[in-house]
């Protein structure tokens, strides 16, 4: 069965670099792996230096590794087809315009973004077969937490709409007079045929990401890092989603013993103001810190990716059930 790991955090803090290094450490180990990046700054091909698409394809140099980037704007648009293809086929040539326009209203709001990703999150979920673990680099952490808490939000409400959709059947036949037949009846009702495969959709994916998921949180060892990630465990663990650890990157190194000068120093009060933030998450979080991760003066990619990966104190079996 494949299990699905999810890297999340604050912009900027380095979960396409932990990530990849993640999706390396399982390749390497035997599992066939793919790295999804659904981030809108996509660094998946800086990383490999290999340009990837909306579809899997072999990552250079790796034995039993894939990746793949979804552009979440080709997602929304995508989305939005979709729907305007299934309701112009269900509508009167009249409402047909108005109903464009209002879709196209829609996908501009809050929401329309995460609506999308989430139906391919739901593909690859699906799709997933051939793959013993999915590695996910999400975009910034607000995005990721609100995506992640459809499943749940959305199957109450899916549960709601098919309720007044069966009472407005109900009533519509109730007002059936003669021989005038209802436009349509309870059996074969693409509406509720329709809500009935978005219900199963959501239900599918809640059960994936409780059943079969793991969450680890990236942060940088600075306070609004550390405030962010508090809340994101919060949200997670609210959703019925615990986080299974925190990845803290981008320490400083400590210079030599024998280094002096300015630089040096300010290189050792930095190391010891980290050091300090580091032992209150350590401290105060529930969840353990499993791997700190050096600044590295290049770009991490090759040899320093493996590196990076070799810092990770992921486990690569599946814990059984508890």
């Amino acid at each position: 069965m494949t299990e699905f790991v999810f890297f999340g955090g604050k912009g900027g803090v380095g979960k396409t670099t932990v990530s990849s290094a993640h999706a390396v450490q399982c390749a390497e180990a035997g599992l066939e792996t793919l790295v999804v990046s659904t981030d809108p700054a996509h660094s998946t091909a800086d990383v490999f230096d290999q340009e990837f698409s909306d579809d899997p394809q072999s990552v250079e140099g790796y034995d039993g590794l894939s990746a793949m980037e979804i552009d979440p704007e080709q997602e929304v648009q995508d989305h939005l087809m979709d729907l305007k293809r299934q309701l112009n086929a269900q509508l009167s040539a009249t409402m047909v315009n108005e109903v464009d326009l209002q879709l196209e209203m829609a996908h501009q709001t809050p929401g329309a973004y995460e609506a999308a990703l989430f139906d391919r999150f739901v593909d690859v979920m699906r799709n997933a077969d051939p793959y013993d673990r999915v590695v996910f680099d999400t975009s910034p952490t607000g995005s990721t937490l609100r995506l992640l808490a459809l499943p749940e939000l959305l199957e109450g409400w899916i549960d709601r709409l098919m309720s007044k959709r069966e009472r407005s059947i109900d009533l519509y036949e109730k007002a059936a007079i003669g021989n005038r037949e209802p436009r349509r009846v309870m059996e074969g009702d693409p509406v509720l045929a329709r809500l009935q495969e978005r219900k199963e959709r959501f239900e599918f994916a809640g059960e994936v990401l409780r059943e079969d998921s793991s969450f680890y949180l990236v942060l940088n060892p600075d306070e609004l890092s550390i405030r962010e990630t508090e809340r994101s465990i919060e949200t997670l663990s609210e959703a019925d989603l615990p986080v299974r650890g925190l990845v803290v990157n981008r320490l400083t190194p400590e210079p030599d013993p024998d280094e002096e000068g300015r630089g040096a120093r300010y290189l050792r009060d930095r190391v010891a103001t980290e050091r300090d933030r580091l032992e209150h998450i350590e401290r105060e979080f529930d969840v353990p810190v499993v791997a700190t991760i050096e600044t590295r003066i290049e770009e991490v990619r090759g040899n320093l990716l493996e590196d990076v990966a070799a810092d990770l104190e992921i486990t690569l079996e599946r814990d059984e059930p508890t």
